[in-house]
């Protein structure tokens, strides 16, 4: 209790700004950018509703201090973890509080439970668990995490309570990433707010100093303050917004059932039973294929058709790709390890993969097989050629053979159809014997399409320079090489004399093993090195 005439320390969430007020004291209103062609035929799911930001509210501080109905505790399975928003929950509420979480029995991830506030200015202290974060379980941690928001919300509601104080539920411990945790917990509450949040006066998201900015940079997406915002934030919204209440969707588990499959309304009795045996083994549930499992027995005993084969091989494909356009790849695609660039002297896209820029060590190796497929699937769909870059490669660079032969089964057909050439610079020996043993016995049809190129120069004969853009290591690595290999020429050649007139007696046969020859012609790609 507050000592007489003391001020008190706990906070009045009238007195905080709401969202909407805020907008003046980040510097006032953007300017309006220019509503492109493309933009206008596409509306934001997240419109300008100045009725729901006026209920949201920002607060950098303790979550324990808000004189709110209820407040969110993030907590562990047994109700007693150890982090910084539910020990200061305890400490101010009281030892009642733990008393009261031993009668719940524990909590299980994703679910939220109810008690009192007991010391709190707060009526209500809701508890729930958040998910331990892995990548390879990550459909499974976005599901539970938006669980704990949607469940806490709909408590919210159910106990007519006016306004509900939001800590961030991912701790430290539980590895969640905050970027992708912040998506889930904006996009739950907008729904919310939009569909059942009538009830509702005021939602307060509380955040600590570091994570202050990710909230502040993400919630115009969910919540514009402006047309203004709403247009200039439309870019920048993610592709996965989950589904009317925010929930993430997963094409694979989803069950489309039409009504009465297979007839047409049709006011005719006879006309519409010709139509339906007119259309038996057309409609979905004639469609659906056989048991999975059998059908793999089958292709490992071989007794499958090429056609079948093919079809599970695209169908396993199309599973990875629905993946790669759902993950955040960020990290694999801040390694710029695989880009785009010009054309060959073909007219073919070359795509660029900088071997020293993979740390196979440190990178999620799932991730880096999800970021080829996602960057890959749209070139592939005509001729293009890959350079790789073997330059300055370590042990910590080199892609396991596994890997590589795991996927190659995945990618789809077109891949390998119309990959035209394979150029490998800077080999080493050792490259040379594990490229030639894998080409030979793990994949089939690569074989003849790899080059070694021992120089930049080669390359050159077959992508213009200005087509290519080449990171600045190599340039000096392979300057430096190449002036070494000249030096090496030219010693016999001017017996110890650096002089340029005896460097031009270097013979033709002497510069062409050294860069190749000039001009590769475009139909002809079999360019050899010793």
């Amino acid at each position: 209790m507050d000592p007489l005439g003391a001020r008190s320390q706990f906070v009045d969430i009238q007195t905080l700004p709401t969202w909407q007020q805020q907008l003046g004291e980040d510097g006032g209103e953007e300017t309006p950018l220019h509503r492109s062609d493309d933009q206008q035929a596409f509306t934001s799911p997240f419109p300008f509703r100045p009725d729901i930001n006026r209920k949201i509210i920002l607060f950098c501080g303790d979550i324990a201090l808000l004189n709110c109905t209820a407040i969110l505790n993030t907590s562990n399975e047994y109700l007693n973890d150890k982090n910084p928003v539910s020990d200061s929950v305890h400490q101010l509420a009281g030892p009642e509080l733990r008393d009261e979480l031993l009668k719940l029995k524990g909590c299980r991830t994703g679910e939220a439970k109810l008690t009192k506030g007991f010391n709190l200015a707060a009526r209500f202290i809701v508890h729930t668990v958040g998910p331990k974060y892995k990548t390879k379980y990550r459909t499974a941690a976005e599901s539970s995490l938006f669980s704990c928001y949607r469940n806490t919300m709909q408590l919210a509601a159910e106990q007519s309570m006016s306004s509900v104080g939001l800590c961030v539920v991912t701790t430290t411990k539980r590895g969640y990433p905050l970027e992708d945790a912040t998506h889930i917990a904006f996009r739950t509450v907008r729904r919310f707010l939009e569909n059942h949040g009538n009830s509702l006066d005021a939602v307060v998201f509380t955040v600590t100093d570091t994570e202050e900015p990710t909230y502040k940079k993400l919630l115009p997406l969910y919540f514009p303050r402006s047309e203004e915002e709403e247009t200039s934030c439309l870019p920048l919204i993610p592709s996965d917004i989950g589904n009317s209440e925010g929930e993430p969707v997963v094409p694979e588990r989803q069950i489309r059932i039409a009504e009465k499959p297979g007839t047409l309304e049709d006011d005719s009795e006879e006309e519409s039973l010709k139509s339906d045996l007119g259309q038996v083994g057309t409609h979905a549930f004639a469609r659906m294929e056989g048991d999975v499992d059998k059908q793999r027995k089958q292709i490992l005993q071989g007794q499958m058709s090429e056609a079948a084969i093919l079809k599970q091989h695209q169908r396993n494909y199309s599973r990875w790709l629905c993946r790669a356009r759902a993950e955040d790849l960020s990290d694999i695609a801040a390694l710029k390890a695989l880009y785009q660039t010009g054309v060959d002297m073909c007219g073919r896209t070359v795509m660029i993969l900088v071997g020293r820029n993979i740390p196979v060590t440190l990178i999620d190796i799932e991730k880096a097989l999800l970021y080829f497929i996602h960057v890959m699937d749209h070139i592939t769909v005509k001729e293009y050629v890959m350079v790789y870059f073997h330059t300055l490669t370590g042990e910590h660079n080199h892609l396991d053979s596994e890997f590589l032969k795991n996927l190659y089964d995945i990618v789809d057909a077109k891949f390998k159809k119309n990959l035209k050439a394979f150029y490998f610079v800077h080999p080493t020996f050792r490259s040379k014997v594990s490229t030639w043993f894998f080409t030979t016995f793990s994949v089939s049809g690569m074989k003849d399409k790899v080059r070694y190129l021992d120089n930049l120069q080669q390359l050159f004969t077959c992508i213009k320079p200005e087509q290519i853009d080449i990171p600045p290591f190599v340039l000096d690595y392979d300057s430096r090489v190449s002036s070494t290999n000249l030096q090496r020429v030219l010693q016999p050649v001017t017996g110890g004399r650096s002089d340029l007139s005896a460097g031009m007696t270097m013979s033709r046969q002497s510069a062409e093993s050294m860069y190749g020859p000039a001009v590769v012609p475009c139909g002809s790609e079999l360019l050899t090195s010793s």
